[in-house]
């Protein structure tokens, strides 16, 4: 009998050594992408802000993993390795295309018709007020801000994704929800 990935469940990294050395044609990798594609794809739409745009930055995320393959070392989880390509493609293209787009919610959707207080679902004029915010923030800020509590990202995490020191990383998280608090107070 042979055993599929799927019945051996493989860790991330396991996965990734192994399409490292299978090259272009194996099945390792198509497992991966089946794992991050709609991880990816949130992470590119909360830093895009637009579907189509967050549709061609996941896809060229996609595309660096998978030229990139043989370079994940382990010395982070893959799925950091995976997260940090992923910002650094959507700030590239973010930087290359401008803020010629409003951005539109970032915010996890809600079922507006059932919400009700205490119930986690933010009133829409206060999730319209927090997104006019967040864009304020610069790009990097907000993909941080993004990544620690949308994602929950340690600051462990972030310093591998942003390439920073975690003191470094807190500090930023720390006086960027800082503006977004006296923002908020006004």
């Amino acid at each position: 009998m042979v055993e599929t990935l799927s019945e051996t469940r493989q860790s991330d990294e396991q996965l990734a050594f192994e399409a490292a050395r299978e090259g272009s044609d194996g099945p390792a990798f198509t497992e991966l992408v089946a794992r991050f594609r709609e991880r990816v794809w949130r992470i590119c739409y909360r830093i895009m802000g637009h579907s189509e745009d967050a549709a061609d930055a996941a896809q060229d995320v996609l595309v660096r993993m998978f030229l990139q393959r043989g370079r994940f070392e382990g010395r982070s989880r893959y799925s950091t390795w995976v997260h940090g390509i992923t910002v650094r493609t959507c700030l590239s293209l973010r930087r290359s295309r401008g803020r010629r787009h409003r951005r539109v919610s970032t915010l996890p959707e809600f079922d507006l018709d059932t919400a009700g207080p205490g119930d986690g679902n933010p009133e829409p004029s206060t999730r319209l007020d927090l997104d006019r915010m967040l864009e304020s923030l610069s790009d990097e800020d907000r993909a941080m801000v993004m990544m620690k509590y949308a994602e929950g990202h340690s600051y462990e995490e972030l310093s591998e994704i942003f390439g920073l020191t975690e003191s470094a990383c807190k500090m930023r998280v720390s006086r960027a929800v800082g503006r977004l608090r006296e923002k908020f107070t006004r």
